[in-house]
């Protein structure tokens, strides 16, 4: 078992190093620096009772698996915004509104719009919203979690009474399925 002493002593050799390699991975310092940290607190956290000689491979595998997390979750994101992007505006300034603040305020001022864009809008919402109703109970709680509450992968978990790891799975299953039924309904991301 790793003392504190000798836990503290590989955080510091393993540092520049780890940060380095972040810095590779994702080329930005500061959201490199934010995964060495992640991965250095989740040592610290659940394997800081294990040997001294097991800490290294340990934290490469944490710092890469909080990589590949951060890279789902932009790829994700990135998905989710691509389809929403297609519903904002620019106002008269060029500024982009928030989408769903855009369709909020659309629907409450009259003449905005087309009726036509009214109805198109409306089957689209209608669409995801019956796509997502499609998911089995469990990609649904997950994927609504995650990403229309904004919750991290642990808060998830623990709201789900389940791993963190089924927690991306889920979520995984979730945006491929609504993504290849929007596709084969004609919606475009």
């Amino acid at each position: 078992m790793a003392t504190e002493k000798e836990l503290s002593q590989f955080l510091q050799s393993v540092e520049r190093r780890a940060f380095k390699q972040a810095v590779y991975a994702v080329k930005d310092q500061a959201t490199a620096l934010d995964c060495v940290q992640d991965a250095m607190l989740k040592l610290a956290e659940k394997y800081g009772d294990k040997p001294a000689e097991e800490l290294p491979l340990l934290f490469q595998k944490i710092l890469q698996n909080v990589i590949y997390d951060l890279f789902r979750r932009q790829k994700v994101r990135n998905l989710w915004t691509t389809l929403l992007s297609s519903f904002s505006r620019d106002d008269e300034d060029g500024n982009t509104s928030d989408p769903l603040e855009t369709l909020e305020a659309e629907y409450d001022s009259e003449g905005a719009e087309s009726a036509l864009d009214k109805v198109e809008r409306k089957q689209i919402l209608q669409t995801i919203d019956d796509e997502i109703q499609k998911l089995s109970p469990r990609q649904r709680e997950a994927f609504l979690m995650r990403y229309w509450e904004d919750m991290d992968v642990a808060e998830t978990a623990a709201a789900m009474g389940c791993s963190e790891g089924s927690v991306k799975i889920h979520c995984s299953r979730a945006t491929h399925a609504l993504a290849k039924a929007l596709k084969n309904k004609g919606i475009t991301l």
